[in-house]
């Protein structure tokens, strides 16, 4: 009798320690649980640890709650000002409500998808290829925006959107080269022509102080033939002042006076009386 209460008792410990191994499951800390027990929903999500199940009866889904990192397909489109391009960008999205995820989309990460791609397809559409290019902060949010609202519903939460490249046709990129070179060019000249209006403004004001101590203009003379002088070379320049030349000039002139019988010579120094 007591050998076969034994073996019952045996029995019974085999069967519930193959009921608690069938029963048993453990759900990670990056996850929760959602309980379907013949085919319906039950109870609150299960949070992270051991819980049990009715074997055969109860099946429990466990669900990622990670962040998930979806690379958006490059889409081609045209922009508002005719402009060719194919865009991709990468959407940062995580699960907040395990059983939404499970019973009102068939598959969240698919939906998420074809949603970014719809939504960049439609930003490309409505924006400049300037604003692609250079205001990127604000597309980012209003596709952050049109890519959330929907999946709410879902129990998904959109955390972030960033366009990642923006690729041009080889005729844009030559256009745009060409277009930066012409500017860069102009502010060149731009800049050329201010430094020389500065340069004028300083030697004049160098020429009105050098007129009052006729004195400096000696010194800068000397200055300069001391600085040809240092290098070597064969050649040495001697200024000539501008005093100098009109002075020349003058005599020339002078010299070149019509005679008392109308021809032109040089003048000749009166004759003295005779005695």
């Amino acid at each position: 009798m007591l050998q076969e209460l034994l073996g019952a008792a045996a029995a019974a410990a085999s069967v519930g320690v193959v009921y608690l191994a069938m029963a048993a499951r453990v759900v990670k800390q990056y996850e929760r649980g959602v309980l379907f027990r013949l085919g319906r929903v039950m109870g609150e999500v299960r949070d992270p640890g051991l819980t049990l199940v009715i074997p055969f009866v109860d099946r429990l889904h466990k669900v990622n709650m990670q962040i998930v990192t979806m690379p958006v397909p490059g889409q081609e489109g045209i922009t508002r000002d005719n402009v060719t391009v194919r865009v991709d960008a990468v959407v940062y999205f995580r699960v907040v409500d395990a059983a939404s995820a499970l019973v009102k989309v068939e598959d969240y990460k698919f939906a998420v998808s074809q949603m970014a791609q719809t939504s960049l397809r439609s930003i490309i559409g409505k924006s400049d290829l300037d604003d692609l290019l250079s205001n990127r902060e604000k597309l980012n949010q209003g596709l952050e925006l049109m890519i959330d609202s929907p999946a709410v519903g879902w129990g998904v939460q959109v955390d972030r959107v960033e366009i990642k490249d923006v690729s041009l046709p080889d005729t844009m990129k030559r256009s745009m080269a060409r277009q930066a070179e012409a500017d860069r060019e102009r502010r060149a000249r731009i800049i050329n022509a201010d430094a020389e209006l500065q340069a004028s403004k300083k030697l004049a004001e160098a020429a009105e102080q050098m007129s009052e101590t006729p004195a400096a203009l000696q010194l800068r003379l000397l200055q300069t033939v001391m600085a040809v002088a240092a290098e070597k070379n064969s050649t040495l320049v001697l200024p000539i002042p501008v005093e100098l030349l009109h002075f020349l000039e003058r005599g020339h002139q002078l010299g070149q006076l019509p005679t008392p019988n109308g021809d032109a010579g040089q003048l000749q120094a009166p004759r003295q009386p005779e005695t």
